[in-house]
C-alpha cells in the first residue's frame, strides 16, 4: 500500500449485514441487534474522572503539549505500580490525543518514507498499515523477528493483541527489542489492553510492558510504549493516551507535535490524572469484562465456534472453521454483528472477532441465542 491507495474504510462493507441482523428474529428473540463489532466502551465514564474534567473547564489558557506537571508525574507513577516499570522521569512520557493518531502517524513523526519498512503482527489492528502509508513507507506483516526484512525502520508489537489477544512474556518482548536493534530499528509497542488479563498466566500476573527491566534492562534506546486511557476508564471519547520511553525519541515527537500544535486539551489532562490515580474503577471494569467474557465463550464454543488465543484483551478471536463472510453472515441471522478477520490481515480468512464491549443484557442476549443455535446443530 502507498500513499495515495489507501483503501476504502472497511466497515463499510459490513452495511449489508447489519441490515440483515436488524431484520432477525432469532429463535422468537424480538429484543434487536446485538452489535460486537466495535470495541467501543458502553460504561460510564467513572464519576471522579467527570469530576476532575468538570473542574477544570476555565481552561483559558494554551495547554502544554507535554502535559502538565500533574499529568506526567501520574504517568511515571503509574507505569511503576501498575506495569513494573521503575525509573522513568518525565522526559519519558508525553500524552497524545487518543492512540490512534499516534499510530497512524508515528512513521511520518519519525522521520520514514520510501524505502522504509514498517513490520505489524500478521493478525493486526489495522492502522500499524495505514501508518506506514501515510509516511510512504512499505507495510510487511511478520510476527517472528528472524522474518523481519533489513529495510525494517519500525516494529509494531500488539500485546495484548488486536484481535486476537494474544500476549507476548518478557522473554518473546526482549528478542523482539534485540532484533530491532540489530536492524536500527524502534519498537513501539501498541500495549492499551494490558489490565484485561483472563487465561494462563495472565489471569493472575501483569502483563509486562516492552519496558519492563525484564525486556531493556537500563537501555529503553529505541524503544516506545504506547498506552489509551480508552479501554480501562471508559475514556474513549476523551481521546485520552500516552506514549513512554527513549526519551530522545520522545523530544524528537514532542517537538514535531508542538510545531503541528498537537495538544491535549487542559480538562482532558486533568481528567487523566484523576484516571491514572485510581485502580479501583478500573478493578471494576475488568470484573463487567470478564463476567461478559465467562458468557460468551461458552456459548460461541455449544454454538461450533473455536476460540483461538484471545487470553487477554478485549476481543474473542473465533472460527468455526468457513469463510469469515459466511460466519459473519451466519451470525448476522442470529442478530449478532461481528467483524471479519479479514479486516485484521489476509491470514486469517477464516476468523471472526466479537468485541465484550456491549451491554450486559446484550451479552446475555447473544449468549441465549448462541445456545440455542447450538441445540440445532
Amino acid at each position: 500500500m502507498a500513499l495515495g491507495e489507501l483503501p476504502d474504510y472497511p466497515w463499510d462493507l459490513m452495511a449489508p449485514y447489519v441490515a440483515r441482523a436488524g431484520r432477525a428474529e432469532p429463535f422468537g428473540d424480538t429484543t434487536g441487534v446485538v452489535d460486537l463489532s466495535i470495541g467501543s466502551p458502553v460504561d460510564p465514564t467513572p464519576e471522579l474522572i467527570r469530576r476532575a474534567l468538570a473542574d477544570a473547564t476555565d481552561a483559558h489558557a494554551y495547554p502544554q503539549t507535554v502535559g502538565t506537571p500533574a499529568l506526567r508525574e501520574a504517568i511515571v507513577a503509574w507505569f511503576e505500580r501498575r506495569r513494573g516499570v521503575p525509573g522513568l522521569a518525565t522526559q519519558n512520557v508525553l500524552p497524545t490525543i487518543g492512540s490512534k493518531e499516534l499510530v497512524a502517524f508515528l512513521p511520518f513523526f519519525l522521520g520514514l518514507g520510501e524505502g522504509d519498512a514498517v513490520v505489524h503482527p500478521r493478525a493486526a489492528y489495522p492502522t500499524y498499515a495505514i501508518g506506514a502509508a501515510l509516511a510512504g513507507a512499505q507495510s510487511v506483516a511478520a510476527d517472528h523477528p528472524a522474518d523481519w526484512p533489513a529495510n525494517t525502520r519500525l516494529v509494531w508489537l500488539n500485546s495484548p493483541g488486536n484481535p486476537d489477544g494474544r500476549v507476548l512474556s518478557a522473554v518473546e518482548l526482549a528478542a523482539a527489542v534485540s532484533r530491532a536493534r540489530e536492524l536500527g530499528a524502534v519498537v513501539a509497542s501498541d500495549e492499551c489492553y494490558a489490565e484485561l488479563g483472563w487465561e494462563g498466566p495472565w489471569r493472575d500476573e501483569p502483563i509486562p510492558s516492552v519496558l519492563d527491566p525484564r525486556v531493556t534492562g537500563d537501555d529503553r534506546t529505541g524503544v516506545l510504549a504506547v498506552y489509551s486511557l480508552s479501554k480501562q476508564s471508559n475514556l474513549a471519547g476523551y481521546r485520552a493516551a500516552f506514549i513512554a520511553g527513549d526519551p530522545a525519541l520522545i523530544a524528537r515527537l514532542t517537538t514535531v507535535r508542538k510545531h503541528a500544535g498537537l495538544m491535549l486539551p487542559s480538562p482532558l489532562q486533568a481528567a487523566m490524572v484523576a484516571a491514572l490515580g485510581d485502580d479501583a474503577h478500573v478493578a471494576a471494569q475488568r470484573e463487567r469484562y470478564r463476567a461478559r467474557r465467562d458468557l460468551l465463550v461458552p456459548a460461541l464454543e455449544a454454538a461450533g465456534f473455536r476460540i483461538d488465543r484471545s487470553e487477554a484483551g478485549l476481543y474473542l478471536w473465533a472460527t468455526e472453521g468457513r469463510d469469515a463472510w459466511e460466519s459473519i453472515g451466519r451470525l448476522a441471522d442470529l442478530g449478532i454483528v461481528a467483524g471479519p478477520g479479514v479486516f485484521y490481515g489476509e491470514h486469517f480468512p477464516q476468523h471472526v472477532r466479537l468485541s465484550l464491549t456491549a451491554t450486559d443484557e446484550r451479552i446475555a442476549a447473544a449468549a441465549s441465542r448462541l445456545r440455542a443455535f447450538g441445540e440445532t446443530l
